[in-house]
């Protein structure tokens, strides 16, 4: 969090490389809290067993070829767990660590490609009680006040507009979020704290995969 909070104020490859020892401790210490990640989550679910930090730790360099913000590092830490790693299209779960009270975890699927999206809403729509029980049950709404994905304003196509349960899939991220302040991320039960949250959210991840067909 120190590094990170410099790194705001210095964003350039000058101050980046001079600086280079901080955050290479720093990334180890990103390192050391995603490797007890994956030793506990893999006892929720077992696919996870077996990943590496690096199957789901995601780079601080910036791609900034397309961008008009050209600086070059992101001031947060960000790792995705899910089977298949990073790079994988699965619903799965997110950690950003990110000083200034952006620090957040959360699960789902972010922007799924048109057929998993089609397939995703026609889960929910043949099991739409089942859905409903996992996103107003207690434990849910303990950390995740909703869906928090983006959404269309139209009806999307195959739908009516008069379906009690349209909103649901209106929905183009089937996500939800959950927020960190400072002083629980530098916890020595922040690791603990995400673990919950991702229980909580474990029964919506195995429908999303299930309605994906992953």
């Amino acid at each position: 969090m120190h590094f990170l909070v410099r790194l705001k104020k210095n964003n350039n490859r000058e101050w980046f490389e001079e600086n280079r020892p901080e955050f290479e401790a720093a990334k180890e210490n990103h390192l050391d809290f995603v490797q007890r990640m994956i030793a506990e989550l893999g006892k929720i679910n077992p696919a996870l067993k077996g990943q590496s930090p690096k199957d789901c730790i995601f780079r601080i360099y910036r791609d900034v070829r397309f961008s008009k913000n050209k600086a070059p590092y992101k001031l947060n830490f960000g790792a995705y767990f899910c089977e298949g790693g990073k790079k994988s299209e699965k619903a799965g779960f997110y950690v950003q660590v990110q000083p200034g009270g952006n620090s957040f975890a959360a699960g789902g699927c972010w922007m799924p490609q048109p057929p998993q999206l089609k397939a995703i809403r026609q889960e929910i729509r043949y099991h739409t009680d089942e859905f409903k029980d996992i996103i107003l049950a207690r434990s849910f709404k303990k950390y995740f006040n909703g869906l928090s994905g983006d959404a269309l304003k139209t009806v999307p196509k195959g739908f009516s507009k008069d379906d009690p349960d349209i909103e649901l899939y209106k929905f183009t991220s089937y996500i939800a979020d959950h927020p960190f302040k400072d002083k629980e991320v530098v916890s020595k039960n922040f690791v603990k704290e995400n673990i919950a949250v991702y229980k909580s959210i474990f029964p919506m991840l195995s429908f999303l995969n299930r309605a994906m067909g992953t």
